[in-house]
């Protein structure tokens, strides 16, 4: 009962809107328009003037005529860049990009599994529950538009965010909790070539703290990573400043603490080493989540997917998503994929088929809450 055309046609004319971080306000204009011609009442929330965005998020809701407890369908509104001017081509079953920018797939194929899910129950006077729609802003900045969501204005008791890729019937249902890290390590400048002995290069500091730091693949839970060092103006100087920045996650929250903490430990030793200081911040920026078995939503993708034939895939992932926060609001809340491909790149790229099933398994989800 999904309309293939409709869900290709609305799929590229949604990526071809400019929809950066922060910047989503034409695409919140248009799916504002869309909910309301399918008979849901629309609520922009004050995310935007919080955040320094020029759009707030879109919630909608439709009341149900079922005595079944309420749903809520979400997807983000923002791209990563390069994503101004992007333009989709149609290969096969296959959509690309032009391999200048990304596709926006992520999460325009969200977006458009939701609409069309609606329009479907829609036509086919499916009953159904209260139906709760949120589409966020600033989720590829920090989860922005999911931390600022007028959460008194949902009441559902199941969260689907649609906002994965992998095989349709693949289901994130634990997720890790991340450290944001700064760090700004403190030497001090000397005449590199005059008098040496006088400077605490701060990059001999951050060497060392480094060189004794657990990175990369912690354990089945836990990564860390230093990903941006800055520091040193010129050769024939000391350095005396070091800023760098890092990230741990863990999906246990102690394991979480330990590596942070094995973190900050090593530049502390490092820095009495060398006679500099450190300044050590850390921001949580989302917390983990665990969806266990006998969770009721679970019961509802189980019977969802048996419906349309879909393989569930019951998965953990190392990324953050609008799924944590929401979760961390006391709603079941899981990460659906919609298929997407090589996000995040020129190459990004997504099966029309996908796209497709994407929006039949959503609708039997609809359909399966009791």
């Amino acid at each position: 009962m999904v309309n293939r055309e409709r869900v290709v046609n609305e799929f590229i004319e949604l990526v071809s809107i400019d929809s950066l971080s922060l910047k989503e306000r034409q695409m919140a204009d248009l799916l504002k328009d869309r909910l309301k011609k399918m008979g849901f009442d629309v609520y922009e929330d004050d995310a935007g003037a919080k955040t320094g965005g020029n759009t707030g998020n879109i919630i909608g809701e439709k009341k149900g005529n079922k005595d079944i407890p309420a749903i809520l369908l979400m997807a983000h509104m923002d791209t990563v860049t390069p994503g101004i001017n992007k333009k989709a081509t149609v290969q096969g079953d296959t959509i690309k990009s032009d391999g200048t920018t990304i596709l926006g797939g992520d999460d325009v194929a969200g977006i458009v599994s939701i609409l069309e899910a609606l329009r479907v129950i829609e036509e086919s006077n499916e009953d159904h529950g209260d139906i709760q729609v949120a589409f966020t802003i600033g989720e590829e900045v920090g989860l922005i538009g999911a931390k600022n969501l007028d959460y008194g204005k949902i009441h559902a008791k199941y969260c689907f965010v649609m906002d994965t890729g992998g095989d349709i019937g693949v289901v994130a249902v634990t997720a890790p909790s991340q450290n944001k890290i700064d760090i700004v390590v403190k030497g001090k400048a000397a005449h590199a070539d005059v008098e040496p002995e006088k400077g605490i290069n701060a990059i001999s500091i951050t060497a060392h703290a480094i060189s004794q730091m657990k990175l990369g693949r912690i354990d089945e839970e836990t990564t860390a990573n230093i990903g941006i060092i800055n520091g040193g103006s010129a050769t024939n100087i000391i350095c005396d400043r070091v800023e760098l920045k890092a990230e741990a996650r863990s999906r246990c929250e102690s394991k979480l603490k330990n590596q942070t903490d094995h973190m900050r430990q090593c530049f502390i030793d490092a820095a009495t080493r060398f006679g500099g200081e450190i300044e050590f911040n850390e921001e949580l920026m989302y917390p983990s989540f665990k969806i266990n078995q006998g969770d009721s939503i679970i019961g509802i993708l189980k019977k969802a997917s048996d419906k349309c034939g879909i393989n569930l895939v019951l998965e953990a992932t190392g990324g953050g998503s609008d799924t944590n926060i929401v979760n961390s609001k006391g709603i079941q809340a899981v990460d659906v994929s919609v298929g997407m491909d090589k996000v995040h790149s020129v190459e990004e790229q997504i099966s029309i088929n996908d796209l497709v099933k994407a929006a039949c398994f959503l609708v039997e989800i609809i359909k399966a809450v009791e």
